[in-house]
């Protein structure tokens, strides 16, 4: 690889003044940000029917109830736990899904489910197998290879774990973000390890092979030593997979947010010292580093993906899912086809009154266009394998490299401060860059000038 000295040697704290803006995470691109009004239901309808089922699609279920309210929360939720709302959630979701075959017009074959949230096992055990029931009778699972749920140890009971083993669940993502007292009061999300122990336990009895612990940096009150602790304790329970998240304090978007103390924050010199040394700890204990926030066991799927350049980015974050296709059920929920992106309705209000109208719930989305899918292709790379070799991917999408000629001019501050290494159309994103990838994906995004206030900040 070619390696070029930079002209000057910066340290962290120079590089976090002149990187750490606002930018995408680039779970999507174009990014959700970017959809509109003008992709509809009528529209969804229409690349329904054009969407490819071969190979298997992949099923996203949005469950948009939970126990309380965690005050860091970006995602779409409410604090609920009347049964008979569960219920009639479920009948909905089971609705919408026959809505979507009626366009679809042909028996669709599932290769993945994922249930996110919110709290899934907020539904009542027998809810959660009905619901399965329901999609069994819809949808062709003989194939599906992976169902995944993100959970609350909190909320997690007995019964439903054994209602999971009845479905077949193969992977759980548990909550855990930091185990001090102090900055669990800080979020409103009080967790003992004693709890996470005995659901990371209880799953693996019942046939998940894969355990996520989903951990945050960046939050109020916390420090390197929380960090570190929490770690410390969670790799006790040798989890096949680590996400380690920094928390995205946007209360203008999330006004829940602004029950957390702006002073508690730690700093962006703070928080990039959090998260590496949470790096440096999970790599010195056997997890192998995977893009930009994940951590993975060498045997597992993730770590698998990653050496074979197969690694994928979406919603959920890096995953192993190569599907064209992905269905979202549910409030919020966001499906993708080769033609492009929608939105459901956020609101559960309305996607509930659309769904019972029998209309397709579609708030928003973005029609792709050859750039799109190129650019797409560019960045999603670039965030899987921290390397993109730009002349290759035009080469597959029949474009003219003239068309990314205005992004090495935006490269050149990255390479001079040692961030990227560039030669004969390859980009490299070097070590020392790593935590500043979604800064340099941002350079191919002809969108990057309308950034501000929309996202977090790249530390």
């Amino acid at each position: 690889m070619f390696v070029r000295t930079p002209d000057r040697a910066l340290d962290a704290t120079d590089l976090i003044a002149r990187y750490d803006a606002h930018a995408p995470r680039y779970t999507s691109y174009p990014t959700a940000a970017q959809f509109t009004a003008d992709v509809d239901a009528a529209t969804w309808g229409d690349w329904l029917e054009a969407a490819p089922t071969q190979p298997a699609i992949s099923l996203y279920l949005h469950i948009p109830f939970c126990k309380r309210l965690c005050w860091y929360c970006g995602c779409n939720t409410r604090a609920m736990n009347r049964v008979a709302v569960m219920d009639s959630y479920i009948d909905l979701l089971l609705a919408e899904a026959d809505l979507v075959l009626a366009r679809m017009g042909r028996r669709v074959r599932v290769g993945s489910i994922h249930l996110g949230g919110g709290t899934p096992n907020m539904l009542p055990p027998e809810a959660l197998e009905r619901l399965f029931a329901g999609l069994a009778a819809r949808f062709d699972l003989s194939d599906c290879f992976e169902i995944a749920a993100e959970l609350d140890p909190e909320v997690l009971t007995e019964d439903w774990v054994r209602a999971a083993g009845r479905i077949g669940l193969t992977r759980a993502s548990l909550g855990v973000q930091d185990l001090s007292p102090q900055v669990q009061a800080a979020v409103n999300r009080p967790e003992s390890f004693e709890t996470i122990r005995w659901a990371a336990g209880a799953l693996r009895d019942q046939g998940v092979v894969s355990v996520n612990l989903d951990l945050m940096y960046g939050l109020p009150l916390q420090t390197v030593e929380h960090v570190v602790t929490t770690l410390g304790q969670v790799t006790t329970l040798k989890p096949e997979r680590i996400a380690l998240f920094g928390y995205a304090h946007v209360p203008w978007m999330k006004p829940h947010q602004k029950l957390i103390r702006d002073a508690d924050l730690p700093g962006a010199q703070a928080r990039f010292v959090q998260s590496q040394a949470a790096a440096r700890y999970l790599t010195g204990k056997g997890w192998r580093a995977i893009g930009l926030d994940h951590f993975a066991l060498p045997h597992d799927s993730l770590a698998a993906a990653q050496r074979a350049g197969r690694l994928r980015r979406n919603f959920q974050g890096y995953t192993t899912d190569e599907a064209p296709v992905l269905i979202g059920l549910g409030a919020s929920s966001i499906s993708r086809t080769p033609q492009g992106y929608v939105q459901n309705l956020a609101q559960e209000r309305e996607w509930r009154a659309a769904v019972g109208q029998g209309r397709l719930p579609i708030a928003r989305g973005v029609a792709l266009s050859p750039q799109d899918h190129f650019t797409a292709e560019l960045i999603e790379r670039l965030m899987c394998d921290f390397r993109v070799d730009v002349t290759a991917v035009a080469r597959r999408h029949s474009r003219d490299m003239a068309g990314v000629g205005e992004v090495w001019p935006r490269l050149a501050a990255f390479q001079a401060d040692g961030l990227v290494d560039v030669e004969a159309g390859r980009v490299d994103v070097t070590p020392q860059g790593r935590p500043f990838v979604r800064a340099v994906c941002a350079a191919f995004d002809p969108g990057a000038r309308d950034f501000h206030q929309r996202h977090a900040r790249v530390v």
